[in-house]
């Protein structure tokens, strides 16, 4: 099987992967729990929302995706939204106090605090697929957590651990002021 992991950083990575995972799950016919409706056969045609969801011994769809802000204001709303219960709390992951759009607080400072929790975070997921083929990374160029954090954990982090051991390819799905 395909996998790809999506990780949403800070507000602006956030509010798309809130948005991406309503529309994958409408795409696809999975219910806002995970549950895919009974009439809908598994394995009947396309499975390709295998490529980005798990599915548990329960028949629940779970994302294969982490969401990281260093304030939890905006994955609160992820927390609380009407997608809340197809999301593992584990994969909502937040800080105490925003980079305050300042690129090295959310690269030397406020993200190194939580860096290590993002990355096991990571490789317990990349550890339940089959076959990951790659990272989608949503996050902003500007901002503190959207940049810094960013480049703080894909650069050399994400890159040496998975880059250059199984060659996965990372795309970056940027928004710019």
């Amino acid at each position: 099987m395909r996998e790809c992991i999506s990780i949403h950083v800070g507000q602006a990575g956030v509010q798309m992967g809130n948005a991406c995972w309503e529309l994958y799950c409408l795409e696809h016919g999975i219910q806002p729990d995970g549950q895919m409706p009974s009439d809908k056969t598994i394995g009947g045609g396309d499975d390709s929302f295998n490529t980005f969801f798990s599915e548990t011994g329960s028949g629940k769809h779970v994302p294969r995706a982490v969401f990281v802000d260093l304030e939890p204001s905006v994955i609160d709303e992820v927390r609380t939204g009407v997608y809340r219960q197809m999301f593992h709390p584990e994969q909502l992951i937040t800080g105490k106090e925003d980079a305050a759009n300042n690129y090295a607080r959310g690269h030397y400072t406020i993200g190194k605090e939580i860096v290590d929790i993002v990355l096991d975070r990571i490789r317990k997921t990349a550890d339940n697929c089959t076959g990951l083929q790659g990272f989608l990374i949503f996050h902003s160029f500007g901002g503190g957590t959207g940049s810094g954090f960013t480049s703080l954990l894909s650069t050399p982090s994400i890159r040496t651990i998975y880059g250059r051991e199984f060659l996965v390819p990372m795309v970056n799905a940027c928004l710019a002021p």
